[in-house]
């Protein structure tokens, strides 16, 4: 089957899976469960179904089974796929003690750290002696810079889409764009299956979780969508692809540094509340309005870290791809 008709077919399949997984959460009664600390708008929310990112752990296996090339070798899988099913395993565990504990805590904030170390350090050292990992054009990283650096970035960018997760529709638009600039933007062809099916996943549970949400994607859907981004990003080229492609959600995480080094330091906030989504919405801004300005800065900062990156350094070189 032609590409197109993969990612029609995982679009629609993700659409009605969903729809089907929406029924049996209610059914389960798995609702998110407001954090007392959270904007008080928030409260209305809870028993929103939660966890429907599970939908997307199974969007990757129909896709491969659809897919036109059939000869994927086990390493390139395991480099492209490996990643974001391990984070969302560490997500759903996290998701599974909220629900269990009926509570908005789940996995304390250094566990979940541990954890998400623990599934990121074997695929980083499996990539770094695999793979040939540029910084940026003839900065070539030795295995062991390469995996400690890997690590380090792709830890930060798993929380950072966890945090961007807190409006209706913001991470999954976001993730969105980011797909689709990948998709139609690089047209590397090792990296085309993954974006169409991070695009399918993020934008067919769009369609539930835009205002007002039917459904949550959960630190399941957060970490998936995350590990994907991080994995094809790295296939798709240096590292330093992740800066802009994740744009938003460095924004968001960095708004979260920089309140809790103000409150440590001084006492004092920057922002009425973090991440910086909260900040507008204490100022008033609509739910709404806030998630479309932030898509559109999300796409415009893209844009513009692009072209500076183009200019200062010339043109994207490509990874060499996984070694035989």
């Amino acid at each position: 089957m032609l590409l197109s008709g993969v990612a029609i077919v995982t679009a629609i399949s993700g659409l009605f899976l969903q729809e089907i997984w929406i029924r049996c959460l209610r059914r389960l009664r798995i609702g998110q469960v407001a954090k007392w600390y959270g904007p008080q708008g928030h409260t209305a929310k809870t028993g929103t179904p939660t966890m429907g990112g599970v939908v997307f752990l199974a969007l990757p296996l129909l896709a491969l089974l659809l897919s036109p090339n059939e000869d994927i070798a086990a390493k390139e899988l395991f480099s492209i796929w490996g990643l974001p099913w391990l984070a969302a395993a560490v997500g759903l565990f996290d998701d599974l003690l909220k629900y269990m504990r009926r509570s908005g805590e789940g996995l304390s904030s250094l566990h979940k750290l541990l954890w998400q170390a623990a599934v990121v350090l074997p695929w980083a050292i499996f990539v770094s002696l695999n793979m040939n990992i540029f910084l940026w054009h003839g900065l070539r990283l030795q295995p062991l810079l390469a995996c400690l650096l890997l690590s380090f970035l792709t830890v930060g960018f798993l929380n950072a889409v966890n945090v961007t997760d807190g409006l209706d529709g913001l991470a999954a638009g976001s993730a969105a764009i980011s797909f689709a600039v990948l998709l139609f933007c690089f047209r590397v062809p090792r990296v085309m299956l993954p974006a169409v099916v991070g695009l399918c996943a993020a934008g067919s549970f769009l369609w539930h979780n835009a205002y007002p949400a039917k459904v949550f994607m959960g630190d399941v859907g957060a970490h998936f969508l995350g590990g994907l981004l991080m994995s094809a990003t790295i296939q798709s080229g240096p590292i330093f692809l992740i800066v802009p492609l994740g744009w938003l959600f460095g924004v968001e995480a960095l708004s979260v540094i920089v309140q809790i080094i103000s409150l440590r330091l001084w006492g004092r906030r920057i922002f009425r509340m973090s991440p910086l989504h909260h900040h507008f919405e204490l100022l008033g801004w609509r739910e709404t309005h806030i998630v479309a300005r932030f898509w559109i800065f999300h796409a415009l900062g893209m844009a513009l870290l692009f072209m500076l990156a183009h200019a200062l350094f010339g043109p994207f070189p490509e990874v060499q791809g996984v070694t035989p």
